[in-house]
């Protein structure tokens, strides 16, 4: 089975304990995002939702930054198991269980969606891009991450990371759905955002506990991260 979603739900129990070494690879990413994230984006007092929150991990770094945060993913488990390590850390995280493609929030609600590790799951990516315009306030940044596809990036994500290095469950990923970043750029577009900068993301060291650290990389070909803004309709509007 290929883009088993049901493996974030499998190890919620689990998702702060540090127990699960490919968990702890998702957790060792989010500081390599946010590296690139924070040259773009002021987290303080901004509405912000993450997207496909899984456990928690980006939700809580971005409340630590001050952001308010709303994280929804539809993994059910792991967003109770989220909400349960928000609460005993006393962060004001809302957690909702929902899927991209049928956004439960008002037009205009939100200055940032971010968005990772997500866009190659999605069964709609046209449809998740509009809802993310839509929730998202005039001159809101959109954040992202995602895999390219080609075959070095099927080779380091599917046979490398999944296969051989059991970095990831395998199954977790579908290469038929990694995007080009012209599509997704594409995509973005007729969503009605404006794309911007991209940059590459990946494997920058080795920490203590023999696990990948991450950061961001010039290269796009395996995993690339970028930022696009719904545009602003006058002058003083919310804007990253």
């Amino acid at each position: 089975m290929r883009n088993d979603l049901t493996i974030y739900d499998a190890v919620a129990d689990r998702w702060w304990s540090d127990e699960v070494r490919w968990v702890r690879t998702l957790k060792n990413l989010v500081p390599g995002r946010l590296k690139w994230f924070d040259r773009h984006i002021d987290w303080a007092g901004k509405d912000v939702l993450d997207l496909g929150c899984a456990g928690g991990f980006m939700a809580e770094a971005m409340a630590g930054r001050g952001a308010r945060v709303t994280g929804i993913d539809p993994a059910a488990e792991a967003v109770e198991a989220a909400r349960r390590h928000a609460d005993a850390r006393g962060l004001g995280i809302r957690y909702d269980v929902g899927v991209g493609e049928a956004l439960p929030y008002d037009d205009a609600a939100f200055d940032a969606v971010v968005c990772v590790d997500v866009l190659e799951h999605v069964a709609d990516l046209d449809r998740v891009l509009s809802e993310v315009a839509r929730v998202l306030r005039p001159g809101g940044c959109f954040l992202y991450d995602t895999i390219n596809r080609n075959p070095l990036a099927r080779f380091a994500t599917i046979t490398v990371a999944e296969d051989l290095l059991r970095l990831l469950p395998r199954g977790t990923h579908d290469p038929a759905m990694f995007i080009k970043p012209r599509e997704l750029s594409r995509a973005m577009e007729g969503a009605g955002l404006a794309p911007g900068l991209m940059t590459g993301l990946g494997p920058r060291g080795i920490d203590r506990r023999l696990d990948l650290t991450f950061g961001p990389l010039p290269l796009t070909a395996i995993l690339y991260m970028g930022l696009a803004r719904r545009p602003a309709l006058a002058s003083g509007d919310v804007s990253c």
